[in-house]
């Protein structure tokens, strides 16, 4: 019987599968250009391509393919196979370094952005030598970036490398700085939790919404949701875990790290963590998590949902992104050590942390802004769409230290007594844990938690990645051209402090007492959806930040604008659509036909038996009567609004139109259509309730 040991990255060409297939020229010189970004030259280029070919073709696979992420938020791939015609009659398969190097698929219906004209079809991949290929099915997938003709990229992959090369840049000459002459890099690391509900395909197929639009656009709350708490961390049900047991299996072969599975706090709603690697590798693992999470639902008879919010009134769907720097010698440079008071390095970083923060807290909104993500911030447990960090009790005794030149007296260490004595002692971190806070320093690293379930990582961590290196680098200015360095950088730390200690917020970042003073009195940004976030890219400061680090070009970051705005007004549009068509088609329909069998059962009732009332039926036919009639002129005011929408002058007003007419005209259209749930009888409801699905599996 194989261990996962055994298979585990049996499907990847990782370095172990290099060594052993490549010389040791040839594979001296591709680790170069992987961990020193070194230029590939074509021979090298032809010798991978030739192994990699040999190595795929013995696994199986009878395609290769460039697997790319453009803008639409998911993966892209076309497949060529490796023959090619023989001169008598047969197949030789074979496959290049031109081939592995550079593929050309057509761009043209993929968002640009106004980044290309509609005649400028042609498009590019370029191999990320950085990123293992992989064996998905019969295909050999090699991870590229993604660029128009005219050179500008059209995908997440490209400004996310981009964004770690400055990273590692700037963090560099801070370590240089330091004494540190051996470090060649400085490398961000992920580890995205993953959020996601799993529920059976006979309730997703009878659901119009859940096909449509990957979350219930009605349902009346059942009668048990959330409220004991018995979900969470509970005993995992036979289904569950036998569809866990294969998604580890199928991820294990990728080499993907999955590590920790759980029940999360809603029915039906389910985490898997994985242990963070390179952000580019852990974006690309992230994207084929996703992926295999539903290929793999669907052969167990389920689907995974990986909205943000599938279903009201329980939790929402997050990703939660666990971020991290360290040197290629694996010095994470996050790690506070036994006295963090005494770490002028890692205080540097962590104040460098601290102020991108501040400076950016729009960008780090716009990274985790969707339609999706919306209706999840700041309800049930997500944290709210203020941002702000949380540090802990002796961080934040150690910058109020510094700040006021006081001595810091050192945390002490509680020891834990439970009470037992067969249980054992040990000591209490000195920082707990804040789930309620967007930023959370997490030991050594933070956990960004506002990403959503559905969300690419890339663009929470390039800007990430770049608002620390545009820290790092005003650091650096500064401090390289001092007179006497720790007495500059004494001072840099304590004014990072004093400048930016407003965005520090320990406490419950739920109450809104907090948002009130987090807007009112510290002045923190409060962009609630992503029509209020999504203009500011484009904000002055923002377009001179990641344009002059080379994250972006300005044309690029106007592209993604409007790219976002247009998928968050097509989302919307597409959700609202489905609603008015399935009041008028079904909803509607299944409420005066139960009420006109109510109505004539009454009167069947009143002619056999004249003296009796009938109020049971008479009340609740005035009900239904009642809502039906309100379901009318809700759904005729959704109408009005979705045609007002052709109104709109360009992207940005028409997202603003979407938040101010078309989303409230939902939220009132669903109010009578869930009373009316409540009150009409099973057999006439044409959809499974939240009971129903949320229950399903076994």
């Amino acid at each position: 019987m194989s261990t996962v040991s055994d298979y585990f990255g049996s499907m990847v060409f990782d370095d172990r599968v290099m060594r052993s297939t490549l010389s040791a020229e040839v594979y001296a010189s591709l680790r170069k250009t992987i961990d020193e970004g070194k230029e590939l030259d074509i021979g090298v280029a032809n010798a991978v391509a030739e192994a990699m070919k040999n190595w795929a073709v013995a696994n199986g696979a009878t395609h290769f393919t460039h697997w790319f992420q453009p803008l639409t938020g998911i993966t892209a791939e076309k497949h060529d196979s490796f023959i090619s015609p023989s001169p008598d009659g047969s197949v030789i398969m074979e496959f290049s370094g031109k081939e592995l190097i550079k593929g050309e698929p057509d761009a043209s219906s993929f968002p640009s952005g106004g980044l290309r004209a509609t005649f400028e079809a042609r498009g590019y991949t370029a191999w990320d030598p950085t990123s293992y290929a992989f064996i998905k099915g019969k295909t050999l997938c090699i991870p590229t970036a993604f660029c128009s003709y005219g050179g500008h990229a059209l995908d997440k992959k490209t400004p996310l490398l981009r964004s770690m090369e400055v990273l590692s840049r700037e963090a560099l000459r801070i370590l240089r700085l330091f004494g540190n002459d051996t470090a060649k890099r400085v490398v961000s690391s992920v580890g995205p939790e993953q959020e996601y509900f799993l529920i059976t395909k006979e309730m997703y197929d009878a659901r119009p919404d859940l096909r449509f639009t990957g979350r219930t656009l009605f349902g009346a709350k059942p009668p048990k949701g959330q409220e004991l708490d018995d979900h969470y961390f509970g005993v995992i049900k036979p289904g569950v875990a036998a569809f866990m047991e294969d998604l580890n299996e199928e991820l294990w072969k990728l080499g993907i790290l999955a590590k920790t599975e759980h029940n999360e706090v809603a029915p039906a709603q389910h985490e898997l963590a994985p242990i963070y690697t390179t952000t580019n590798v852990a974006t690309d693992h992230n994207q084929l998590t996703m992926e295999i999470m539903q290929k793999v639902a669907a052969k167990h008879g389920l689907v995974c949902l990986l909205h943000e919010k599938p279903f009201a009134g329980v939790n929402g769907s997050g990703k939660h992104n666990n971020w991290s720097i360290a040197t290629d010698g694996g010095q994470n440079l996050l790690s506070p050590g036994d006295t963090p008071y005494e770490n002028a390095q890692f205080l540097l970083f962590l104040c460098a942390v601290i102020k991108a923060v501040d400076d950016y807290q729009d960008l780090l909104r716009i990274a985790v802004a969707t339609a999706g993500n919306d209706h999840r911030l700041g309800a049930n447990e997500a944290p709210p769409a203020v941002i702000s960090i949380f540090l802990g009790d002796e961080l934040n005794a150690v910058l109020e230290a510094i700040e006021t030149d006081t001595p810091y007296k050192g945390a002490e260490k509680t020891q834990m007594k439970l009470g037992v004595d067969v249980l054992p002692i040990f000591n209490r971190d000195t920082t707990d844990r804040n789930r309620t806070s967007p930023f959370a320093f997490t030991g050594n690293k933070f956990e960004f938690r506002m990403l959503g379930s559905s969300n690419s990582i890339a663009c929470a961590n390039i800007m990430l990645n770049a608002a620390v290196a545009e820290s790092l680098r005003i650091y650096a200015d500064r401090l390289e051209k001092a007179e006497d360095f720790e007495t500059a950088l004494h001072e840099m730390i304590k004014k990072t402090i004093s400048d930016h200690k407003r965005i520090i917020f320990n406490g419950n970042g739920y109450d809104d007492a907090w948002i009130a003073e987090a807007t009112e009195k510290r002045g923190l940004l409060n962009y609630r959806t992503t029509a209020d976030c999504m203009p500011h890219l484009m904000d002055e400061k923002n377009v001179r930040m990641l344009t002059s680090l080379g994250v972006f070009t300005e044309d690029e970051l106007k592209s993604r604008r409007d790219i976002m705005l247009e998928n968050y007004c097509k989302t919307v549009v597409i959700e609202a659509n489905t609603m008015i068509s399935m009041v008028h088609k079904r909803i509607a329909p299944a409420i005066t036909r139960f009420t006109s069998d109510l109505a004539a059962q009454a009167s069947v009732k009143k002619g056999l038996f004249p003296d009796l009332a009938c109020g049971y039926e008479t009340d609740l036919v005035k009900k239904l009567s009642a809502l039906t009639d309100a379901i009318a002129e809700k759904t005729a005011d959704l109408e009005k609004a979705v045609m007002g929408l052709q109104d709109a002058e360009d992207v940005v007003s028409e997202s603003a139109l979407i938040r101010d007419a078309v989303l409230p005209a939902m939220c009132e259209l669903r109010i009578p259509c869930d009373r009316a749930e409540l009150l009409t009888a099973k057999s006439y409801w044409p959809f499974p309730t939240y009971g129903d699905i949320l229950f399903s599996v076994k």
